[in-house]
């Protein structure tokens, strides 16, 4: 009888977990999932793969299924999240899965979703099929961070991608910044808008900057997310780039009840849907409340590309879970703009501490990622 090692889970594991990755930013609310399908018997053939399709249907496991056929039969499979067990817009995958004949499941995580949350799990066992869970436990959940969080606390996740100096400056003394990062890394930060839901940014750098804040990739044109702009007073130009092409992307405007009432039917007519955020002390919107709404709404996965002012506000609310922050090798000096406005912190103990999980040589420009520390 063939026999699959720890290093073999490991390896298939992560073959599914590159899978699920094709599903950021085009499946929420549903997670992203990866399944490969492997037949001990036979060597260890890779027989089905499968992620989740854009729209979060299919599922992963069918996707897969469907590519074995009937050579399913007997082979383990690698999920990176549990399968569903319940009847929704599609028959539950651990049900597929089991009438399918696999023999054996290697589960990364436990879907803490309450439809699910360990039934799935407990019915592939209960037809029988030995199952093992937690392999690549970790990467799992960073992948899957804004589904988690999204589940667990009703926000989605937040990436603050920022392009800086070696000096940590995002543009000079006059507020030039075209271009601190080299184009290979413009590029990256189009690949990271497609892989997110939404690009979160304030009115400020609208202002200061006219951005379009789409995917313009070659052949990811179709994966540009939703814009997302806090504007408290509605001051968004009717003729900047975002209103000018809210009619084919969708573009929300957060501000607060009674802001510019006169612009908004103006704002409408462009395509522009306006959110009513409870405000905060100062009057703006209430980021906490944001976050929330932007959970009710679905979203997982939200990429901040604002200024300092942005950052700060972010951060200071603890909302920032991973750093993308791209490093180029310049100085601009200490009358530059800084990456973060100040946060108003007297001891270091106090500050937003995150933790470097990779690092990535873009050109002449370096990109490091970091996930903030729990």
């Amino acid at each position: 009888m063939a026999t699959t090692s720890d290093a073999d889970d490991t390896h298939h594991m992560r073959a599914a977990l590159a899978l699920a990755r094709r599903g950021l930013g085009a499946v929420a609310p549903n997670p992203a999932v990866g399944c490969v399908l492997v037949r001990p018997d036979r060597g260890g053939m890779v027989v089905g793969r499968g992620w989740t399709q854009p729209g979060g249907r299919p599922h992963a496991e069918t996707e897969a299924l469907h590519r074995a056929g009937t050579d399913a039969r007997k082979a383990t499979a690698y999920v990176t999240l549990e399968p569903c067990s319940h009847h929704g817009q599609t028959p539950p995958c651990a049900d597929a899965l089991a009438d399918a004949g696999i023999a054996r499941a290697v589960i990364a995580l436990e879907d803490p979703d309450p439809n699910v949350s360990g039934r799935g799990i407990a019915g592939l066992r209960d037809a029988g099929i030995t199952v093992v869970t937690g392999v690549c436990a970790k990467e799992a959940a960073r992948l899957n961070a804004g589904f988690l969080l999204r589940t667990r606390d009703n926000r989605p996740q937040f990436t603050l991608k920022t392009a800086t100096t070696l000096d940590g400056r995002i543009a000079t003394r006059t507020g030039d910044s075209r271009w601190i990062t080299g184009a290979p890394a413009r590029a990256m930060g189009h690949r990271l808008r497609a892989d997110h839901d939404a690009v979160l940014t304030g009115i400020g750098t609208v202002l200061a900057d006219d951005p379009e804040l789409t995917c313009r990739l070659p052949g990811l044109e179709h994966r540009s997310p939703i814009r997302i702009v806090i504007d408290s007073r509605l001051r968004l130009p009717p003729d900047c780039r975002l209103a000018m092409t809210a009619g084919r992307i969708p573009t929300w405007l957060v501000t607060t009840a009674g802001a510019a009432s006169e612009n908004r039917k103006m704002y409408e007519g462009l395509g522009i849907e306006i959110i009513d955020a409870e405000a905060d002390s100062s009057g703006r919107p209430d980021l906490g409340w944001l976050a929330r709404e932007l959970g009710r709404r679905g979203l997982t996965r939200i990429l901040v590309e604002g200024g300092g002012t942005s950052a700060a506000a972010l951060l200071s609310r603890g909302l920032i879970d991973q750093l993308a922050w791209f490093r180029a090798p310049r100085l601009i000096g200490g009358d530059g703009l800084p990456a973060a406005a100040p946060l108003g912190i007297d001891t270091v103990s106090d500050t937003p501490t995150f933790t470097r999980t990779a690092v990535r040589e873009i050109g002449m420009d370096i990109l490091e990622t970091y996930w903030k520390q729990t």
